[in-house]
């Protein structure tokens, strides 16, 4: 007998230790092809193109809320939107379908490494958490095909009411707030760098479309950073505050943008970033490497 089952050895209680080790070795090596292989690639191009649709649609809802609306700026909101339009059943399942595959490409990452960062630990961190944060927008698409209506920023602040009712609470929605804010800032910082560059190969992209894709990244990744960076705070000051009407996710910091002098121009700028964004991650899911 050949292959992984001559390895197997077995005795009256079961195979072997060796035998079990040399399985999950097995099983391993297979879960790693699997996560390199083309149709994994195909997955993940699926998944970035659906983030780059909804991040288009967030933008239009701000630049909709700036001109005096009052859409729900956040990722539920722009399902809802779709959700709204002939087909639009099939278009939000077809979307969560593409975050289902997002969130699976970035568990891969979590698991065995993020190509090109020598199987660092902190890349890995970063692709574990968009993990769970497209998993839970894959659970928000499917729960809106099923008939919620609930908002998502009413979603979060129910989330903030309940935890700040104690000590232990209200520090783990500070620490939140924080790690948010800390998120969009090291966005800002990639975009001023132009640190997402690094995933196009040279020669994927000719000279003239090259530089039209690090304008809208870096456009779009600052605004997304900045836009980022405030709901972080907010979430912050409202466990600082014992005070949950003020985590409202991107929703409450588009509107929170709307109060402020000059606020319809703080929009603007904020959509126009946001769907240059969306742009963007189209791109990533034509050229990027994955």
């Amino acid at each position: 007998m050949s292959g992984t089952a001559s390895r197997v050895r077995t005795d009256d209680d079961g195979p072997s230790e060796g035998g079990v080790a040399d399985m999950v070795d097995d099983a391993k090596q297979a879960a790693e092809q699997a996560a390199n292989s083309k149709q994994a690639g195909w997955a993940a191009r699926a998944g970035l193109a659906a983030r780059g649709v909804v991040y288009i649609l967030l933008g239009v809802l701000a630049l909709l809320v700036a001109r005096g609306g009052n859409k729900a700026v956040d990722q539920k909101g722009a399902l809802a939107t779709v959700l709204s339009q002939p087909f639009g059943g099939f278009l939000v399942a077809m979307l969560a379908l593409g975050f289902l595959c997002y969130a699976l490409w970035r568990l891969s990452e979590a698991v065995f490494g993020v190509e090109g960062t020598g199987g660092k630990a902190w890349p890995r961190v970063q692709s574990a958490g968009r993990a769970v944060a497209y998993l839970l927008l894959t659970y928000t698409a499917v729960s809106l095909l099923l008939g919620s209506r609930q908002s998502q920023s009413s979603q979060q602040r129910g989330i903030v009411a309940s935890l700040v009712d104690n000590p232990v609470g209200v520090w783990a929605v500070i620490l939140f707030g924080i790690g948010f804010a800390a998120v969009g800032l090291f966005q800002i910082y990639e975009g001023i760098t132009l640190k997402f560059m690094r995933w196009f190969q040279a020669g994927a992209l000719d000279e003239r479309s090259r530089t039209v894709v690090r304008h809208l990244g870096r456009v779009g990744t600052i605004a997304r950073g900045a836009v980022f960076a405030v709901t972080g705070a907010l979430i912050a000051v409202a466990g600082w505050k014992h005070d949950p009407s003020q985590a409202g996710g991107i929703d409450a910091a588009i509107k929170a943008l709307r109060d402020q002098p000059y606020g319809g121009w703080l929009l603007l700028l904020a959509g126009l970033g946001l769907i240059a964004f969306g742009i963007f991650g189209l791109a990533e899911a034509r050229y990027r490497r994955v």
